[in-house]
């Protein structure tokens, strides 16, 4: 991969200077403290940084703002503009996904630290309120309304982001939005009280898919690869960058709605020429970070181009009409908004596509309540106001993976009955099942719901486990199975979160036990605030309901991440005993804790939480370098 120039060393006077004089290679020995004997001085100088961004659960139907800077410091505090265009982002749509925000090519080195700007002047947050997304007013803990805020990160001593030439040295930001906020829903206008608490880490978020959109730069048929200019989000405009996007022979393409597999895709695209339009999903290899494309889209069937597009899920329908909630509009012009009351319709001419049946079209019997859609069509009415309405009778609609959240009722060798919760973090009270099932008394039961679990090992599920599927909804009018499962998660094992606030005050002694064999939580503090739970899928444990305060640990294996925050500025760890160190030194009586969260396993026998990701959120006055 490659990058354009960072803005700053553009409209830097002397070096455009050294460049007319041919001293490009001095100017960059300078920059970067060294010399060399390269062939090309320019390329050894530099090396290429790949910054992505993710988030954690929340309680927002959408988070949206303008990210208006992303730099990175050297230890000898020189810093580098990562983010050549302020891009307006909604972090709810990372929960499930990482997208590829910038490809920038910056000086060698060791980068110790960032910062990232998040401008809130015309932010769009809105919180659930009995079922509906109504707007919120962001405010900080003093009760001013939000506009700029700057948060300093800092990498752990022995782990720096390192750039050099050959292999693309990768940022991962975390945007958690439960550990940045409390939401008041009790007032007219909610009320969320932010203090943004992002955290980054030098490892890829391997649990779920990297997304990486922008036109088409070249191809390469003989090396199996095409190349983009980046563009996050939904822009169409800027340049963030170069990604090279690899394929296999079963990366899925589709081409202004026509479908292709591997190399028929790549050629298909190659044919449209550079320019096009592209979404790739698919997974970065960390041991060399390469990114491989499972699934590309192109052309028109890029939301927004050709087509207006709206992404949700079918929270109903009758006939013909389907009722869309939780939706992201793309319209052909305008701005990307976030609409939570949508009409759509289809006809026998929409053509409808699944993951893993390319080339198929599925037909509108497919679309049925719960199904995760995005649909391709025009759009009749005001996108920004509710009710809107789509006509996608010549359109097309893409179904997408579908992801439930509840319980196990009982488990048989491929059928597990669940009681849902939620869809897609949607409360599961929003759906309306009429007419699913084969008949009226087969209608889909989200209390009783059924999963068609085919060949997946369901290893030790039992009864009231909570659980998260994957996988798609039955066509409507077809039920029981009410869905199709391809992956059945056990949540507690895999992803439980645990969220303790002690009000904006804090307390100067939250635990029990602070030391490396773990954190223990003093429940009977009298600073303890409402949120004192561990939530596992959608199943809430109050802690206080718990027979003793759970211990908090470091995980064992796999990837790790704990950070402290207070003042503007973040602390990385990945050793726990480090981690535990620092945190009992600034807990020095005078120093209050307003909050912590964990995520990781539960182990309800042993009442432990393997903490993969801690974060605290201490009070002012900040960390010292």
């Amino acid at each position: 991969m490659y990058s354009q120039n960072l803005p700053a060393l553009r409209r830097s006077n002397w070096l455009q200077r050294l460049i007319l004089l041919g001293l490009l290679a001095t100017g960059l020995w300078l920059l970067n403290g060294c010399g060399g004997g390269a062939t090309d001085p320019g390329a050894a100088a530099t090396g290429e940084a790949l910054v992505t961004l993710t988030d954690a659960e929340g309680d927002f139907a959408t988070y949206t703002v303008d990210v208006t800077s992303i730099t990175l410091q050297k230890a000898d505090g020189s810093i580098v503009e990562t983010l050549p265009n302020t891009t307006r982002l909604d972090f709810t749509q990372y929960i499930d996904m990482t997208e590829l925000i910038t490809a920038a090519q910056i000086p060698n080195g060791r980068y110790v630290s960032g910062a990232i700007t998040l401008d809130y002047t015309n932010a769009d947050i809105q919180v659930e309120v009995n079922g509906m997304a109504v707007p919120a007013q962001v405010v900080d803990s003093s009760g001013n309304p939000l506009t700029v805020y700057s948060l300093d990160i800092r990498l752990e001593n022995d782990r720096p982001l390192v750039v050099r030439p050959g292999l693309p040295a990768l940022l991962n930001i975390d945007f958690d939005l439960s550990a940045s906020h409390d939401v008041d829903t009790s007032t007219p206008v909610p009320t969320v009280t932010a203090a943004p608490f992002l955290a980054a880490d030098i490892e890829p978020v391997d649990e779920k898919e990297l997304r990486v959109r922008g036109p088409l730069v070249e191809t390469n048929i003989a090396e199996s690869y095409y190349r983009v200019r980046l563009r996050p989000w939904y822009r169409h405009d800027g340049d963030f960058g170069r990604a090279r996007v690899n394929i296999t022979a079963d990366t899925e393409f589709e081409v202004n709605g026509e479908s292709y597999v591997g190399t028929d895709g790549l050629r298909a695209l190659e044919a449209l020429g550079p320019g096009t339009p592209t979404v790739a999903l698919g997974t970065l290899v960390p041991a060399v970070h390469e990114y491989t494309a499972d699934r590309v889209l192109a052309g028109d069937s890029v939301p927004g181009y050709g087509f207006d597009a709206v992404r949700g899920n079918i929270t109903a329908r009758n006939g013909n009409v389907l009722t869309v909630r939780g939706a992201t509009v793309i319209p052909r012009s305008g701005s990307v908004v976030f609409n939570d009351d949508i009409t759509v319709t289809v006809g026998d001419d929409t053509l409808v596509r699944k993951p893993g049946d390319p080339g198929v079209n599925q037909g509108i019997g497919a679309l049925s309540v719960g199904q995760r859609v995005l649909i391709l069509g025009t759009i009749t009415s005001d996108p920004a106001m509710p009710g809107l309405e789509m006509d996608a009778t010549q359109g097309r609609v893409r179904m997408r993976y579908t992801r439930l959240s509840g319980t196990a009722n009982s488990v048989l060798p491929g059928q597990m009955n669940m009681t849902v919760l939620a869809i897609d973090h949607r409360r599961v009270q929003l759906f309306d099942f009429s007419g699913t099932g084969m008949t009226p008394d087969l209608d889909a039961d989200p209390n009783d719901y059924e999963v068609d679990t085919g060949t997946l090992d369901l290893g030790l599920m039992t009864p009231q486990t909570p659980v998260r599927v994957i996988g798609f909804v039955r066509p409507f009018g077809e039920a029981p199975p009410d869905f199709e499962g391809r992956t059945v998660v056990d949540v507690a094992v895999a992803r439980a979160l645990l969220g303790v606030g002690w009000g904006n005050q804090g307390t100067t002694a939250p635990f029990i036990q602070i030391d490396p064999a773990g954190l223990v939580i003093d429940l009977d503090n009298p600073d303890l605030g409402e949120r004192h739970h561990i939530r596992i899928g959608d199943v809430v444990i109050d802690l206080t309901q718990l027979p003793a305060s759970p211990v908090i640990v470091g995980n064992s294996s796999g990837r790790r991440r704990f950070a402290i925050m207070q003042g503007h500025r973040v602390q990385m760890f990945r050793d726990f005993d480090r981690f535990v160190e620092t945190l009992t030194g600034l807990l020095d009586g005078s120093t209050a804790l307003r909050s912590l969260y964990a995520q990781g396993a539960y182990d309800t026998a042993t009442n432990t939480v393997h903490a993969r990701t801690i974060a605290v959120h201490l009070l002012s006055p900040a960390l010292q370098p």
